[in-house]
């Protein structure tokens, strides 16, 4: 199995994360155990707006960051490092 840096491993989490929770939003379920209840129209707003913006924060962040998650992508990053082309 090939070695994936750091921020490729994160960013992904956070965008199965991300897309998670939209996924239940659409759906009607809340990914918190809250009941209508117990929140106003205004706090479910400002829970569904946060989650879209998270949503697109990270779908925006992982769209354009290069992850190197195929053989050629590795290939790539090996190159980059042995010129120092790398953070």
């Amino acid at each position: 199995m090939k070695k994936f840096d750091k921020g490729t491993v994160v960013r992904t989490v956070l965008l199965l994360i991300a897309l998670i929770n939209q996924t239940m939003l659409m759906f009607g379920k809340s990914p918190l155990d809250i009941t209508e209840g117990q929140v106003n129209q205004l706090a479910d707003a400002l829970y569904t707006a946060g989650s879209l913006f998270f949503t697109i924060g990270t779908t925006v962040a992982a769209w354009f960051k290069n992850n190197y998650v195929t053989e050629k992508g590795h290939k790539q990053r090996a190159i980059l490092k042995q010129h120092n082309l790398t953070k």
